[in-house]
């Protein structure tokens, strides 16, 4: 059995002003850098046999403090990068144009088929998740490894590992540096089962 830790990457000004976001690479602010603390004294007794990230800048720093509490080096993966939102980086919603407004108005009414201009689908994002998840079950067989993502990429790993429709994607909450944890069970090499033992635990950040 592997166990990843997903963790979303601390707070960035784009989240507080709520713009998006997807592949531009923000860092986080001075609050998501004191969450990022938070998150890995939490971690810090976790048995962590290794530290993964998303290779985007505030992924990478998230990822940095939880490794430090374990002397570990943070290995990035782009296959965790948050979903591309493509030529609606760096808008607000109030911010775009009446005919944008309806397309985004679709990525919470009808998720699984939204399709965004210049950037990526729901189902490309978890494709590759997947992929990525694959690569370190069979890299780490019984052991426990941390996983900072993003809070679409993270929603879609948990719709796969529960076996939900990506139309129910904005029904799980990711707050900043939740934690999320999924077993993944093997049998004679095949990948027998997911259990989700953690879902949005944000208790470190209310002490």
């Amino acid at each position: 059995m592997t166990r990843i830790i997903f963790v979303r990457h601390g707070e960035t000004d784009w989240n507080v002003t709520h713009r998006y976001q997807g592949q531009t690479d923000i860092p986080l602010n001075d609050k998501g850098k004191h969450q990022a603390e938070l998150v890995a004294k939490r971690l810090a007794s976790e048995e962590i046999a290794a530290v993964y990230a998303s290779d985007l800048t505030r992924a990478i720093y998230t990822a940095k403090a939880i490794a430090k509490e374990h002397q570990l080096d943070v290995i990035p993966m782009a296959e965790f990068r948050e979903i591309s939102f493509g030529e609606w980086e760096g808008s607000s919603f109030s911010s775009l144009d009446i005919g944008a407004r309806g397309q985004i108005d679709k990525i919470f009414t009808d998720p699984a088929n939204i399709e965004v201009p210049g950037g990526e689908n729901f189902q490309q994002v978890q494709k590759r998740a997947v992929s990525g998840i694959e690569k370190l079950i069979d890299k780490h067989p019984d052991e426990t490894v941390v996983v900072v993502s993003h809070g679409a990429a993270i929603r879609t790993i948990l719709c796969h590992a529960l076996g939900m429709s990506l139309a129910n994607v904005w029904s799980i909450r990711q707050d900043n540096t939740a934690v999320n944890k999924i077993a993944y069970y093997t049998s004679e090499g095949a990948r027998s089962s997911m259990i989700v033992e953690l879902v949005n635990d944000a208790g470190h950040l209310r002490g």
